[in-house]
């Protein structure tokens, strides 16, 4: 392959970075953006449009839309829905929770049947032996149940504003910092043979 060949695979590829970054914070900003000026109703009818346009517009640009956006997406109107038809925020409160414990579930059952969800999302990104697959898995499965109870925990026990803090700006860098320190187990797995 030339480098001429590389540069639009490369291009593609950055192209589809930008997207699945919007697709993923874009809802949330807007959430945010929306809370800090009408409060949690207004902020979850947002997030609601957001995600939903976030989705049309993922599946539009990449021609395809991975499983996690989607049940996100679910999630976010279901609980979102019972939000307003119940005038209850406690359930746009709890869907962190439910997206959580659905990924950590996923990820462990997953792992125990040898059919690792993680690879068929990063495997384009990483070439893992099998075991770094697994371990990856029950890692983050494990990851992901501790955040369920922190955003259990939170909403419960601290105020509106503090919840919505947690979930902008605690949440993500904590996933961050995680997904920073699996590095050493993905570079002790890499494997080395030729895809096929």
């Amino acid at each position: 392959m030339t480098a001429d060949q590389k540069k639009p695979d490369a291009a593609a590829g950055k192209s589809n970075s930008i997207v699945k970054l919007l697709v993923e914070l874009g809802p949330l900003v807007a959430f945010f953006a929306a809370y800090g000026r009408a409060g949690i109703y207004w902020a979850t009818g947002i997030l609601m449009i957001a995600t939903v346009v976030a989705l049309i517009a993922s599946w539009r640009m990449l021609g395809r839309i991975s499983p996690v956006p989607v049940i996100t997406a679910v999630l976010v109107v279901v609980f979102g829905g019972l939000t307003f038809l119940l005038d209850d925020p406690s359930f746009i409160k709890m869907k962190p929770t439910m997206i959580n414990l659905i990924f950590a579930g996923a990820l462990i059952v997953g792992a125990a049947i040898g059919k690792s969800p993680l690879k068929l999302m990063l495997g384009e990104a990483f070439r893992l032996k099998p075991e770094g697959w697994r371990i990856l898995s029950y890692r983050w499965a494990a990851f992901f149940f501790v955040l369920a109870v922190a955003n259990e925990y939170v909403w419960r026990n601290f105020s509106e504003a503090t919840w919505v803090n947690f979930k902008v700006f605690g949440i993500l860098p904590l996933t961050f910092l995680f997904a920073m320190t699996q590095i050493g187990v993905i570079r002790k797995y890499e494997s080395t043979d030729d895809p096929a």
